[in-house]
Formats: C-alpha cells, structure tokens, sequence
C-alpha cells in the first residue's frame, strides 16, 4: 500500500500542475506525432548533417535505423567528465551494432563549484545550468535525432541537461553516468585537516597534501555532495539504467552500461518497438519518487532549487512544503559523508540504491508504478548489473544490507524522517538540512552576527571576533544579487566555533552545499537581501531563533520589521571571471524557491 503521505503530496502536485502539465503534453504529442524528425529535413539540410559522418553517412542519408544524438559534458579539466572522453565511440560502435547510428549533437559547459568555491567564478555557477540546457538544446536542434543520451555528472550539470531533455520531451532520453572515482583518504580525514588549517594549526602545504590524496584519479568526487545526488535521482527517477549510478570509470562494467544504454535508447525510440518518449517518464510520480530519495539518502539541499527548475520544464509545480511533507514520512536510510564516515563506493558495496528502492517499495514510500527507460515498474531498479561470461545481465540485488553502519532497512533506520523541512516566520522562508546535525544543535536562538560576504567571516574568525553563541547571516548573496553561490568555504569556520560549545547557526539568501551539514543552517532565504526581505533589515546584536523541530526562522527581537531597508553595494559582482556575461541574469532570475531559473 503507498503512504498517506506519499498519496497525498502526489495528488497535490498533480492537481497544482493540471494546466501547466497539460499544456507540456499537448506540445510534446504534437511533436510526436510528426514522426522521426530527419524525415523533415531537406535534401540540402540531410547532406549538411551528414558529411562527416564517415562510415555512417551511407546509412544515415539511405536507411530509417535509429539516429542517436549525444550531449556530452567532457573536458579534461574536471575528474567526473574526464571518462567521457571515451564515450562517442563506444556508444557510436554500440548503435552501430545494432543497425543504427549515433553523431555528438553538442558539447555543454561543466563547471565545478570545487574549483571556484570562494572565488568570483562561483558567481555564474548555478546560471551555468541554464546555460547547459540552452547549450542541449542548440545541439538537439538540428531535428536530426530520434533519441539522446546525455553524459554529465555534477552540480548544476545534470539539472541543466533534465531541462533540455524535457523541452525535447517527445523523444527518449537515457543519461549515462561516468561513476565515482575509486576511494582515497576517507572524506573524514579530509575534513579534519580543512579545520586544522582554518584554525591556523597547519599549513598549507599539509592541507594541499590531504587534498590531493582526497582527490586522485578520474571519476566524480566520492562524497554525497550534489553530484552524486544527482546521480541518485536519475536512477530513482527511471532515467539511468538500474545500478548504473556508482560503478567506477574505466572498468568493463561501467563501459558495458554504456554501450546498452546506448543501444537501449534506440530501442525505445519512435522507429523501436517500446517507444518511451521522456516527457512520459518524467511524470510527478517520478519527481515525487526523487525527493523520497533525496530524503532517504540525506542528499544535496542545492537539489531544493534544481528539481523545482527541472519539474517546471515538464509543466510540474514543485513547492518546498512538499519536499517538507515528504521528508517527515520518509526514513533516513544511509550515512555517507557527511551524513557519516562512510563514501559512496563504501555505500554501494553495502547494498547500493537498488537495496535502497527496495527497501522504500516494501515500505510503500515510492511510487512502483510508473514507466522508466528500462521499462515499466520502479521493481526493476532494486536489480544489479553484473558481467557474466562478458555479457552485461541483471541479477536480483540484496535483500540484506552488507553493512548497517552505512545503510539501513526502513525498518530500522538511522533516523525516522529524512531531516529536511521548510522554515518559516518573520524572517522569511527557507530550507535547513539536519541529517548530519547533532540533535543537540537543532534549535539556535542568539544574537546575530551579519555580514555581506562569506571573506568578511572568515577575516572575523581569523581576528577572534567570535566568542560566544552566535547566528551569522549572510545576506546578498542570493540569485539576483550575484548568482547565488555556494557558501561551503565557511563551513570549517563554523564548525571549529560549534567544536569550542559555542551555539552556532547560519542564515544566508545563499546556497549551501551537500557537503556541507554540521552546522544549523537556514539557506536558500525568500525574499532575499535585494528584494527587500527582512534579511536585509537584520543589525548585528539582533536575536534570531533558527527551530529545525518547529520549522520557524523568527527575529524575536522587537521592531527590526520596522526599520529602513539596508542596501549594498554590489558592483563588485558585475565583473572579472565572466560576471559581466551573466548580467542579463542576474536581472532576469527567478527567487530560489521557484528554482532560480532565467528560462
């Protein structure tokens, strides 16, 4: 039997999202009903896109097998895209297998908020993901393609390619991951000597050290930050094939799943015989069933801004209360850093996301009836790849976890609810995340510390400033002040002040990320600084109460609603790095709990 709960949020977003959904169909079965588009195309248009095409061109001009376009995020720069390099032959020799062909269609930015966390490139971090979805759908434009398969991995990267698939919705889409890279250091470690060296207790050459042992080899980074989120929700959502998230780059497992990914997305286009358009898999049972397991996993809260932003391309009107409703009913199922010691190769050895879905189908907390790309039924993800005798076969997974220090059956779970709620109150609305926050730390009423930056914290820190409970609010820095970025740099700051017993929370209009999670802390505030929320009316001394239990974000000190706005002076954004590309943006963006989308 599905939850209440579950049931109910369902039918909610179903009847919020009635007109808008409609419409999005309406569109997609138009398109789909013109049939494979290369049909469309002129004689001149047809020799255009086929020139170079090599051995395929034959094909392509002469025969009606499948053409498949790929969307690739590969550069050498970033660990997590680096495998893509290999990847438009293995999948061009894999459609070629199967009487079909395949042509990269386009190449998409990847930018990683661990490069530019701290730095003014972190200001067009999360508007990059729009950039993608309008890089996607340069590439898809053509009209030459009857599925695609899309390779990318990271933060705002995934996001930004679910937009443009939806737009492209009447035709399939399958995402094929790169996996994580093989474990180094424990994230713990790593951890640790961050501190030591914000604490002035080691220098810089010991921090580069650990940093590097951390970070070593190609893959996505092994901590449950958004990139691995992400590749959770394709899977929970029916977009990758099962057990394709965390098999590790450059093994024949992994170049296996890419080769049937492939060849699956052939299939299941118009000219196959189980066509599976996107814009049918990505229903509002799909998002319910990836906010479920954002929950059970304890993942990324960047994924409160980017699943309402994918939703809405589909026609679907996600709101934060929904993503609060469900945490409350759904168990927190995994400890993996930083909810715990453990990294995501620890989390699938022990049993993975297969014996996650299992365990939550059983419990009825997700939505077993829906259609993904490998067929019909969600039963089909609690299944593990495996090679036997060379050949790529699914074989049932556990049904026990191997190790219940980092994965728990819903029977027995680290903890009841998923520890994401929305706050609201007098100082606005937001998001707090307290999978990794000790129960003690829940609840912070103290006097606020604010400022206009994350660097004015740590030169307050570094100056010993800070010597008592405090609530350090950050304000200006959410979307349409300067895009928003990631204020994960102060999370060693925080965490030494809470490590001396010091009450301590954070309230910023910016974004934390998934890693971050041991401090109290109220993100993503509406209104932000710069259209007047009350977060811009805060001084130093005033007493805020952060309360994760009751869900409130309150001042409690009197008249503060009263007084006369504070601005400030952001012109320092409007330039250097490419802010000055990204002006149109920022005047242009949407608040962050409509997803903080330009398009």
């Amino acid at each position: 039997m599905l939850n209440e709960t579950i049931a109910r949020v369902t039918d909610r977003i179903i009847e919020r999202s009635a007109e808008g959904r409609s419409a999005y169909l309406t569109r997609m079965r138009r398109a789909a009903d013109d049939g494979p588009a290369r049909a469309h195309l002129s004689c001149s248009g047809q020799a255009h896109a086929y020139a170079a095409a090599g051995p395929d061109q034959a094909a392509l001009a002469t025969k009606s097998a499948g053409n498949l376009g790929i969307i690739t995020t590969y550069n050498d720069m970033l660990s997590a895209h680096q495998p893509f390099e290999r990847f438009p032959e293995l999948i061009r020799n894999a459609a070629r297998a199967v009487g079909g062909t395949a042509q990269v269609a386009g190449g998409v930015p990847a930018m990683c908020d661990g490069v530019t966390q701290g730095t003014a490139g972190m200001e067009l971090s999360l508007f990059s993901r729009d950039v993608i979805a309008m890089a996607a759908g340069v590439g898809l434009s053509h009209n030459t393609f009857d599925a695609a398969v899309y390779l990318g991995v990271c933060d705002k990267i995934v996001p930004g390619l679910v937009i443009a698939a939806q737009a492209f919705g009447h035709i399939p889409a399958i995402f094929l991951p790169a996996g994580p890279m093989v474990s180094g250091i424990s994230n713990d470690e790593k951890a640790k000597v961050r501190q030591h060296f914000a604490a002035g207790e080691v220098g810089r050459e010991e921090l580069m050290a650990a940093e590097m042992a951390a970070y070593h080899g190609p893959g996505t980074c092994t901590f449950y930050g958004t990139a691995n989120t992400n590749q959770m929700l394709m899977e929970f959502m029916g977009l990758h094939l099962p057990g394709a998230s965390f098999v590790n780059p450059n093994t024949p497992l992994r170049d296996e799943l890419t080769i049937a990914g492939a060849q699956r997305a052939l299939a299941i286009s118009h000219l196959g015989n189980s066509y599976t358009p996107v814009c049918d898999v990505l229903d509002e049972r799909a998002y319910v069933n990836g906010i479920v397991g954002l929950h059970a996993t304890g993942g990324s809260t960047n994924l409160l801004i980017h699943l309402v932003a994918m939703a809405r391309a589909g026609g679907i009107m996600l709101d934060w209360q929904d993503f609060s409703d469900l945490a409350e009913v759904t168990p927190l199922l995994a400890r993996v850093y930083p909810n715990g010691l453990a990294d995501v190769n620890h989390f699938h050895a022990a049993g993975g996301l297969g014996y996650m879905i299992g365990q939550l189908l059983s419990a009825g907390l997700l939505h077993e009836d829906v259609t993904t790309i490998a067929g019909k039924g969600l039963e089909r993800y609690t299944q593990d790849p495996k090679l036997m005798d060379d050949q790529l076969s699914w074989v049932a997974g556990p049904t026990e976890t191997l190790n219940d220090k980092i994965l728990r059956p819903a029977t027995d779970p680290f903890q009841p609810t998923g520890g994401l709620k929305r706050l609201d109150g007098s100082l606005g609305a937001a998001v707090t995340k307290v999978s990794a926050v000790k129960p003690e730390h829940h609840v912070v009423e103290a006097p606020a510390r604010v400022f206009h930056d994350q660097d004015a914290v740590k030169a307050a820190y570094q100056a010993g400033e800070f010597n008592s409970d405090v609530i350090v609010v950050v304000r200006f820095q959410g979307p349409k002040a300067n895009g928003m970025p990631e204020l994960h740099s102060l999370t060693p700051v925080l965490a030494n002040l809470q490590a001396r017993g010091l009450k301590v929370a954070l309230v910023t209009d910016g974004r934390m990320s998934g890693a971050s999670g041991k401090v109290l802390s109220a993100i993503h505030v509406c209104p932000e600084a710069v259209d007047g929320g009350p977060i811009a009316r805060i001084a130093d001394g005033d007493v805020l109460r952060v309360d994760a239990h009751e869900g409130r974000l309150d001042i409690i000190t009197e008249g503060v609603l009263d007084r006369p706005l504070v601005t400030a002076d952001l012109s320092g954004n409007e330039y250097g790095q490419g802010r000055e590309l990204f002006a149109n943006f920022r005047a242009l963006v949407r608040s962050a709990d409509t997803g903080a989308s330009c398009i």
